[in-house]
């Protein structure tokens, strides 16, 4: 079978290949890919190319598919796994797979398996390590989202305090203490703030700061302060460029005991200082963000760590139990996918979206491997559809989901694209 995608051939190397996939073994699965969501770790790994950790050294002659941010239905399943998968059912995958101790994933490592595909082949190994997750709920693009969750999740998990005199690491995050999620108004950040709004396991304070008002702004309008205070969480959005003393405002919200729980969403030398600064006793800072600099650095007062108990940690990506939590949780409409994504696109225009994601506007840009056309912010859809009566009729559907995308949005989308010349 012949399938196109998006490949890393070289440092800031991404081309649309077709060719064809290799005949598929009695261990691996046959699968259709409909949704990607773009991810800045697929920006790093282009960047990168080889020298990145997760990338292999050969990509030049032979390249990876890039994308691990995806969904789709089964296809074909190999004799291995028939008792186990069925053809026709919606999958997604959680790609950290580490299998054996290998940092190998899908989207990063694999030639024949990655979000950014028409058609891929899923390895024994996916399956091994029960990484390849059913989805039963309604749409596509909720299932790619729930990488991006499931890296959230794992984030909270990871956070740990101890009592006093005690060396037990007590996991999880302080409940009904202080947090602050620090330059956590992007789209990570927003499903930060939509999972411990929604979780059971909660702050009686969460502090957000960014220095962009429109960022605040639109983080506010979709997860204001009475959704938050409706599940016993006090909320506030914080621009600390307008602070004179960014670390002094911080922990006045505190009664200046400062924070229980800090996460870093930008690796960025002054916002984990400031981090530090503003941790309370056994005080848990959470690096969040991925540098794409193996040489980032930044300083940490090493005497709260002695005598105020603070430490850090770090986390890059979630497991198969937080996907399995997210998928759950939007399964019971505790999370909204849907508040990460502004702007969509077809295969087409993944190579530059992800080569300039971190200059690009807004939140999650989702991707519809089968379709061509231009990535297309969701506020700009009136203003297309005046050319493309398709777009039209989408911002229409927005319009009804408080601009918003949706199941019905997306439904529309793959429904209509074949008469309106869209298709890849």
């Amino acid at each position: 079978m012949k399938t196109k995608a998006i490949r890393l051939h070289g440092k800031n190397d991404l081309r649309l290949d077709e060719f064809e996939l290799p005949e598929m073994g009695d261990d691996e699965i046959l699968a259709k890919v409909v949704s990607d969501s773009l991810c800045m770790s697929s920006y790093k790994a282009a960047k990168q190319g080889a020298e990145h950790k997760r990338v292999p050294n050969d990509i030049e002659e032979r390249p990876v598919m890039i994308g691990h941010e995806f969904a789709g239905e089964i296809i074909e399943v190999g004799k291995k796994w028939q008792g186990k998968f069925t053809p026709g059912k919606k999958f997604s995958i959680q790609p950290a797979l580490n299998y054996k101790g290998s940092l190998d994933a899908p989207g990063y490592s694999y030639h024949y398996i990655g979000g950014d595909a028409t058609y891929i082949i899923i390895p024994n190994e996916v399956m091994e390590m029960n990484c390849l997750l059913e989805y039963d709920g309604e749409g596509y693009f909720p299932a790619s989202l729930s990488e991006p969750y499931s890296c959230v999740a794992g984030t909270f998990h990871a956070h740990y305090h101890t009592k006093y005199g005690s060396y037990v690491h007590q996991m999880g995050i302080v409940e009904g203490g202080n947090m602050a999620i620090l330059a956590g108004a992007g789209p990570m950040g927003l499903a930060a703030i939509d999972y411990i709004i929604h979780c059971d396991r909660k702050p009686k304070l969460l502090v957000v700061t960014d220095i962009s008002d429109d960022r605040l702004n639109r983080a506010e309008a979709l997860l204001g302060v009475e959704e938050a205070e409706k599940n016993g969480v006090e909320i506030k959005y914080i621009n600390t460029a307008s602070m004179s003393d960014p670390v002094k405002g911080l922990r006045a919200f505190t009664g200046d005991r400062g924070y229980d729980d800090v996460l870093v969403f930008a690796p960025v030398k002054q916002v984990v200082e400031q981090a530090d600064a503003i941790l309370g006793f056994d005080g848990c800072l959470n690096f969040f963000a991925g540098p794409s600099d193996p040489n980032f650095k930044a300083e940490f007062n090493f005497y709260n760590a002695h005598y105020q108990f603070t430490h850090i940690v770090g986390t890059s990506g979630g497991n198969t139990e937080d996907m399995i939590e997210s998928l759950d949780m939007m399964s019971r409409d505790l999370l909204n996918p849907a508040l990460l994504v502004t702007h969509i696109g077809g295969l087409n225009s993944v190579p530059e979206t992800t080569l300039n994601l971190p200059t690009i506007p807004g939140g999650k840009k989702l991707i519809y491997t089968h379709l061509k056309f231009d990535l297309t912010a969701i506020e700009d859809f009136a203003e297309k559809g005046k050319s493309n009566a398709l777009f039209a009729e989408l911002d229409q559907i927005c319009k009804k989901h408080e601009g918003l995308w949706s199941v019905e949005a997306e439904s529309h989308l793959l429904e209509n694209a074949t008469k309106h010349g869209m298709m890849l």
